[in-house]
Parts: C-alpha cells; sequence; structure tokens
C-alpha cells in the first residue's frame, strides 16, 4: 500500500521542528478536507495505520469522561505537595509548574496512584484509558485484546525530544506495541502538539546497547533519530485535535510534541501504551520484563508501583529520601542489561 501524505488542513500555524526547520501545523479540524474523518471503520484505521505508523481516530472518548478527569486533576493533582512518579525522570518529585501555572512534570502510570490520596482523579483518568471505544480501537489495530503496560498524564507540555518507544519500551515481537494520545481539551497549536514523522516505523534504526545504550549514551541515540530524520527527508505532521480525538502510533514511529509557544495554553492529554494480550513485553530491546497485572473495568493493566500496596509505598518513600543513590544504581542496572 503507498504511504499517505499528511493531510492537508488549513488555517495553517509556524512552529519549529526537531529537525530545525520551520513548519506550517493546522490550526484546526476543518472537517470538509480531514481525512481523518472518513475512517470511520476498523479496516480503514488499520489499512491507515499500517502504511503510515499512525492514524487519527476523531471522537473516540466521550467529552464527559475528558471533562471528569480535567476537573479531578485540578481538584486533586495540581494542589498536592507530595512526590509522584514522573513519566521524563520516572523517579518520584513534587509539580513542577509554568509561569501560568500548568503541571510541567508529567505523571507517570496512572493505574499506580493511590485510591486514598487521589480517589476522583485515579478514577476519572482511568475512566478514559479503559472507555469502551478506546479498547475496541486498539483490539482492531492489534489484532487482539490489549493490555495496558504504560499511562501518563500531560497538563502542561515538558517538550518531548524525537524518538521511537521501541527503544525503551515494547511488544517482544518489536514495533507491536501501540501508543495512545487522548486529547483531553481542543488542543491549541501553540501549546506544544503531539507530532508524528509519516513512514518512520518501516525504517530500522539502530537497537538500545553498545554506543547508543540509554543509560551512558542516550544523547547520541537523540542525534541520531534527528540524523535519521534528515537523510529520508521525513516530514513532520503534528495533527489538529479536539476533545475526546486519539492519534495511535506504533512504537517504532518517531515521534515527540513540539515546543510551547504561548504558555497560557494547556494541553491536556492521556497517553497509554498497549501490547498484544498474547505478547511478553520487553524494556530496552533486551530485557523480557514480568507485568504485574490487574483487572481494572475489564482490561488488563501492568500496575509495576502501585502505591495502594505498603511496600510500594515505603519505596516511593526511600525513593524521595535517597534519590541520586536509586538513580545511579538503576543506570548501572539498565547498563548491565543493555550492554
Amino acid at each position: 500500500m503507498t504511504r499517505d501524505a499528511p493531510p492537508a488542513e488549513s488555517p495553517a500555524f509556524q512552529i519549529p521542528a526537531p529537525c530545525g526547520k520551520t513548519i506550517a501545523i493546522p490550526r484546526i479540524v476543518v472537517d470538509e478536507s480531514d481525512a481523518y474523518l472518513r475512517l470511520k471503520e476498523p479496516p480503514a484505521l488499520k489499512a491507515y495505520y499500517d502504511a503510515n505508523g499512525y492514524v487519527v481516530a476523531r471522537a473516540v472518548v466521550p467529552g464527559r469522561l475528558c471533562d471528569s478527569a480535567r476537573e479531578a486533576f485540578a481538584a486533586e493533582i495540581k494542589p498536592y505537595r507530595g512526590y509522584i512518579y514522573r513519566q521524563a525522570s520516572a523517579v518520584p518529585e513534587r509539580n513542577v509548574c509554568s509561569e501560568q501555572g500548568h503541571v510541567l512534570n508529567s505523571i507517570l502510570n496512572l493505574q499506580d496512584l493511590s485510591r486514598g490520596a487521589f480517589p476522583r482523579f485515579r478514577e476519572a483518568s482511568l475512566a478514559v484509558i479503559t472507555d469502551e471505544s478506546l479498547q475496541r480501537a486498539f483490539a482492531a489495530l492489534l489484532g487482539e485484546d490489549a493490555i495496558v503496560v504504560q499511562s501518563m498524564y500531560f497538563d502542561g507540555n515538558p517538550v518531548t525530544w524525537a524518538h521511537q518507544d521501541t527503544y525503551y519500551l515494547d511488544s517482544a515481537d518489536l514495533g507491536r506495541m501501540i501508543g495512545a494520545w487522548i486529547a483531553l481539551e481542543d488542543i491549541h497549536p501553540a501549546a506544544g502538539r503531539f507530532y508524528v514523522y509519516p513512514g518512520s516505523h518501516l525504517i530500522d534504526m539502530q537497537k538500545n546497547g553498545g554506543d547508543f545504550d540509554i543509560a551512558f549514551n542516550h544523547a547520541r541515540y537523540k542525534k541520531l533519530v534527528i540524523d535519521v530524520v534528515r537523510a529520508h527527508g521525513l516530514q513532520c505532521h503534528a495533527p489538529a485535535l479536539r476533545k475526546g480525538d486519539v492519534l495511535f502510533w506504533s512504537s517504532k514511529t518517531i515521534h515527540g510534541s513540539l515546543p510551547t509557544i504561548e504558555g497560557r495554553h494547556s494541553r491536556a492529554s492521556i497517553t497509554t501504551h498497549a501490547i498484544p494480550s498474547s505478547r511478553p513485553f520487553l524494556q530496552y530491546q533486551s530485557r523480557e520484563k514480568r507485568l504485574r497485572l490487574q483487572r481494572i473495568a475489564g482490561v488488563s493493566m501492568h500496575c509495576p508501583k502501585d502505591q495502594n500496596r505498603l511496600a510500594n509505598r515505603a519505596v516511593l518513600a526511600v525513593e524521595t529520601i535517597l534519590p541520586g543513590l536509586f538513580h545511579a544504581a538503576k543506570k548501572i542496572a539498565i547498563k548491565l542489561v543493555t550492554r
């Protein structure tokens, strides 16, 4: 199948891309010309996804669920002064906010949050992830039921470098893990919109390990990704997403988030990664990771640091007190796994 060109939408918004060029991205969804609105049936979604390495599904998650998640975040997470595991560092941190009050360090694994500390937010965010329409879309793209192996909540935009998820985590069949970026509000083009490089899932890149291991050579890997983008002439595409829309992408698709141009705008969203239920979970492209599964609203979810368990709360306390020691030990452990 011939790979589709990114759909043309207008009017355009000018913004810097990871490769250094200025690109034009759509400000809004234009229904009359939007290619994704034609992908109404699962076979059409999957055909587009297979060809391009991503697809946008319109109006998947009900707006009321999106609103509930945002309201609960504002009520329970924003005023919280304690430590929560964060996506970029995977270590516990307090909230880091922008000048406009948006939380910049996104939350890692919503399924691990304490029911006692965050009852509304945990329930509301998991209602989004376990929504039947979203899970049906996952199943259509995977060809079987999904296991959710990771989730995140974004309020402000931390700006994410261009990368492939497979470098960090994947299905044992590399490339079969799928990410889903769920817009909880209409995402403004100046808010640090999610981007993909269509067709990049077909490019085999250097694997995690050796001179490109994550522990000591992460910067070299980041440079490699940009070099690949330039060498192959890949085009950055940041679709306009409305509340309830979902962008699905392959673990081998290069993606990230664009810079925030206007800090007053939030980019409230939930990201989740899922693997086929029949396949193991792989970390750093070399280590099969044991899943700690729980069944939540009919969906199997990996809960690696469930804060509703006393032992995990004790680990959180120690990590909070001795973060440097934990970070050093983790780097050494990763190096041993990926060498």
